[in-house]
């Protein structure tokens, strides 16, 4: 794989409260805001977060549109967002103590990673590993 090369798939979540999802994201997880833009209401209309070199995009969830446009029901989501770390322990202590849902606890993966794996405050499914798919490959 080039070095050269920059991600370009970027995970995009809807919150019923996306102000608060930052503050939880950034509490429990290590998300670090990069930008956050409000609508004129102050509802968070679109937020990038960073972890590392990883980035994911946020907003607030409403009818009128932004990703979908339905009532959100993230228990029944087949999709989670992975995000490679390079102390999982450290982080799940940290993810524990700002009260995050468990789904697997501290787990050594017969692929060689270390990984755990949690919900945020509206329920999406978040794992946290030393695997890194640029790495293996």
């Amino acid at each position: 794989m080039s070095e050269n090369l920059r991600p370009n798939i970027f995970p995009a979540l809807t919150y019923t409260d996306a102000a608060a999802a930052i503050e939880w994201l950034g509490d429990a997880l290590g998300f670090e805001p990069q930008s956050v833009h409000r609508g004129d209401d102050g509802t968070v209309e679109h937020a990038e977060l960073r972890h590392g070199a990883g980035l994911i995009m946020l907003g607030q969830n409403r009818d009128s549109g932004w990703l979908g446009a339905r009532e959100l029901d993230p228990g029944s989501s087949p999709m989670s967002v992975y995000v490679v770390v390079d102390d999982p322990d450290a982080l799940h202590e940290r993810a524990v103590a700002a009260g995050a849902e468990v789904i697997y606890g501290l787990t050594d993966q017969p692929y060689g990673s270390r990984e755990f794996g949690v919900r945020d405050l509206e329920g999406n499914a978040w794992s946290f590993g030393t695997y890194d798919p640029y790495a293996a490959g």
